[in-house]
């Protein structure tokens, strides 16, 4: 059992390492990078290549997207892993997948977007550049949220995921996929306007800006994609303006949504390299994570900050003999918040991934604007150097202070107190929630725990606040081993979950409301690790066990709950189902709420699916 452990992080931690989409014809490098470490590896609880072609490319194509291989499958495209799938059978498959939009997809008319930001909206990740995830104008009550029902559905062709939330700008939904497709929609009926192919998959929220001063203002559409692409492209037709690579490393990428202020653009860096890191010939680790200013009209880069000062530097070798480097880590997850008022921007960061540890991971980070200096930093856990490697028995390059992985991957939100002092409230994965002073250096104001926390525990993607309390959606996403000849761990239907609100003042618990059970659902948790979002008298969060739940703001009572497991006839005619819900919260504006369903990762259901709900469907 513990070389199967070991072979089944390994294999887990190559499927990240693929950073630039090959092409499909290149399937034996794909099967190289990504499978062959177990398949040729002499490991007998994998099938060998010689079994692999006794198989039809149907059946290995399931086990990659409905099978025990979801989980090292899924960060490969539909293209790669169908290519992957003709190569170890020696067999074609019978139905092409094809992800060009149909004719009869696209909308029939062209559509006004020469004033977006006049109307509703939900831009970017969060609202507002406080990123409080509150819309104050839903264009719906809370006493009607319990008649909302699905007006219309989008499928991404060939996803196993669908984890970029989207944003509702000028009567169109911007949102992106894993398979590297950005579509303009039509918030009405979901035809779609216009399409654009990034390099790779695109898990940022798009953020609507304007770009020029002309009479007739131009708006660009600005998002990153997962090998750390920053993209301008044109919001009326979807024409490139700018594409700018943000950072070299093999395995950097763009998670967090840029943030747009005053004509530029802040775009966060993260990596995988924590991922990679877990093999005991891997060099760990390089990577910094950092935030670079960008004009917005160009792409020009006008600064760019690490979060780690240093560059990385030979440290020792591992027990193997294979050279380790450090500092590295402290990336950024989240998409920057702006204090307007200061001058700054902030961002929470993650862990390092080997020694010696930073400062500034797992850190709130305050940056100014202009000169791209660190202003003050705020860390909350330290001597938290961690990687992949720490997690499974075999733990050659784990660091010796092994952890705890508590990252900072929410966005800090920036809200004004009833004294009229401001604050900065975020969640951490550590399971506790923080208040602290963005007027002085960050002082401590107040601490909650809410969790147990942990590598995958706490708080992962976000919270909601409104004038009195922050909405917290807890993780604490368990995992067991599953039953051999299964290389892959699965979520713990018993473990994780709950719904909190906070008093922004103290911290002070104000109501809990428990996760409801799975049952018996496959692959099923009652984690809540999406980003919650909110509206007066409503909080809206997604869980992993595939529900969309609405919370009365007053008591934590579930006023709406959608099951999204399940298929769906799309506008788009691609066939989608929904699953697990994680990462992104829901879009609110102009009367209807968008989010997506389907997150494979952590043993979660896969799914491809865009839901747009209205008050009674009309």
């Amino acid at each position: 059992m513990r070389r199967l452990i070991t072979f089944s992080a390994i294999c887990i931690a190559m499927c990240f390492l693929l950073t630039t989409p090959l092409s499909a014809q290149d399937a034996a490098a794909l099967f190289k990078r990504n499978c062959a470490v177990c398949h040729e590896g002499g490991n007998d609880r994998a099938p060998s290549r010689e079994a692999l072609r006794t198989m039809a490319a149907e059946r290995v194509l399931a086990a990659m997207e409905t099978g025990p291989m979801i989980s090292m499958a899924n960060r490969l495209s539909g293209t790669d892993r169908r290519a992957v799938a003709e190569y170890v059978t020696d067999k074609k498959l019978s139905q092409a997948l094809v992800t060009a939009p149909l004719p009869e997809a696209m909308c029939k008319t062209v559509g006004d977007l020469s004033n977006p930001l006049a109307g509703p909206r939900w831009n970017g990740w969060g609202v507002t550049t406080s990123n409080t995830r509150f819309q104050d104008t839903p264009g719906f009550t809370a006493d009607q949220v319990s008649r909302l029902k699905l007006k219309w559905s989008f499928g991404f062709p060939g996803d196993l995921g669908a984890y970029a939330q989207p944003a509702v700008v000028g009567g169109r939904v911007f949102v992106g996929s894993q398979g590297g497709m950005v579509y303009s929609l039509d918030a009405a009926s979901g035809c779609i306007h216009w399409y654009f192919k990034a390099v790779s998959g695109v898990r940022t929220a798009v953020t609507i800006g304007r770009i020029d001063t002309a009479a007739v203002p131009r708006y660009a559409a600005f998002f990153g994609d997962q090998s750390a692409n920053a993209y301008g492209v044109d919001a009326a037709t979807g024409k490139l303006i700018w594409q700018r690579k943000m950072d070299d490393y093999p395995v950097a990428r763009i998670t967090g949504a840029p943030s747009f202020y005053n004509g530029r653009l802040y775009v966060p860096v993260a990596s995988a390299e924590e991922l990679a890191g877990a093999a005991p010939d891997y060099e760990c680790c390089r990577f910094r994570g950092s935030l670079s200013a960008l004009d917005a009209a160009t792409g020009k880069q006008i600064w760019k900050t690490y979060t780690i000062r240093e560059t990385a530097r030979r440290t020792k070798k591992n027990k193997i003999g294979t050279q380790l480097w450090g500092p590295s880590g402290a990336p950024i997850w989240n998409s920057p918040t702006i204090d307007v008022q200061r001058n700054l921007l902030y961002v929470g960061t993650g862990n390092n991934y080997s020694e010696p540890p930073t400062g500034n991971s797992n850190a709130i980070v305050a940056f100014d604007m202009n000169t791209e200096k660190i202003v003050w930093s705020r860390q909350m856990t330290s001597k938290d150097a961690y990687n992949s490697g720490c997690r499974i028995p075999d733990k050659t390059n784990c660091p010796d202070s092994n952890g705890p992985d508590l990252d900072f991957s929410s966005s800090p939100i920036l809200v004004t107190l009833a004294n009229s002092r401001r604050a900065i409230v975020v969640g951490q994965k550590s399971g506790v929630v923080h208040g602290i002073d963005p007027d002085r250096q960050g002082e401590i104001l107040w601490q909650e725990r809410v969790g147990k926390g942990g590598t995958m525990g706490g708080v992962q993607w976000g919270s909601a606040a409104d004038q009195s309390n922050i909405y917290v959606a807890l993780s604490d996403i368990g995992r067991v081993m599953l039953p051999l000849p299964i290389l892959s761990t699965d979520a713990d239907p018993n473990v994780g979950g709950g719904m909190f609100a906070l008093r922004l003042d103290d911290g002070k618990r104000v109501w809990y409301t428990p996760p409801p059970g799975c049952g018996d659902r496959k692959r099923c948790s009652p984690a809540q690790s999406a980003a919650v979002s909110a509206i007066p008298g409503v909080a809206f969060s997604g869980s992993v066990d595939g529900h969309m739940r609405a919370y009365s703001t007053k008591d934590g009572s579930i006023l709406w709950d959608y099951d999204t497991e399940r298929p769906y006839e799309t506008a788009n005619n691609v066939p989608a189902r929904g699953g697990s819900l994680d990462g992104p919260g829901p879009a609110i504006a102009g009367g209807m709420v968008f989010f997506n369903s389907g997150y494979a990762s952590a043993g979660g259901q896969p799914g491809n699916v865009l839901l747009a709900f209205t008050v009674d469907g009309r």
